[in-house]
């Protein structure tokens, strides 16, 4: 296995689900430039993934340092910045699947590069849904843009690991008549 020498890439664990997932279409936020995002929701339990996203925070954090500190004297504590990882128990408290959990929304001005578990393209956008299992390969990037200062979430590529119950509240065709026991062409 390929040791990572980006400090600032991380790879996701497999137990990471993803929520309001716009991996096919950009989708514009408030009117801002449409990109491709997802909140990727870690399980507090995957110690290993959120220790990396604090490591990336904090090494994307260095290294963008001068963007930082703009035209002021010294660069603001990591701690007084926006930093894209969240406690779901605080932030998204009326919403199961936050609980115990922290998330981070990622996203792109590029598609993602879309994968299945054995790293075969996935072409059916059906297969990729918010509530899916899988990992993400993610970036942590500084910004200071209109007095806004902090960490950002670069989203570049997905690998979904297994289903998961459709948190869209949509349901897939294929789910929908997988279980239908009329013959309806006899």
């Amino acid at each position: 296995m390929k040791k990572n020498l980006i400090p600032t890439k991380v790879v996701t664990g497999k137990d990471t689900r993803w929520s309001y997932c716009n991996a096919w279409e950009p989708k514009a936020i408030n009117g801002g430039t449409p990109k491709y995002s997802v909140s990727l929701i870690i399980p507090k339990s995957d110690t290993v993934t959120v220790e990396k996203i604090k490591s990336a925070i904090q090494a994307a954090y260095e290294e963008g340092a001068s963007k930082l500190k703009g035209n002021g004297k010294t660069v603001p504590a990591l701690s007084a910045l926006k930093t894209p990882l969240r406690d779901g128990d605080l932030e998204r408290p009326d919403d199961a699947a936050y609980a115990d959990s922290y998330f981070v929304n990622a996203n792109s001005a590029t598609a993602p590069g879309i994968v299945d578990a054995a790293c075969q393209p996935i072409i059916d956008r059906s297969e990729v849904y918010s509530g899916v299992y899988g990992r993400a390969s993610i970036n942590f990037y500084a910004f200071n843009s209109n007095g806004n200062k902090g960490i950002a979430c670069g989203l570049n590529n997905l690998q979904k690991i297994s289903d998961g119950e459709s948190l869209g509240g949509k349901s897939r065709a294929e789910d929908d008549f997988a279980d239908d026991d009329d013959d309806f062409l006899s």
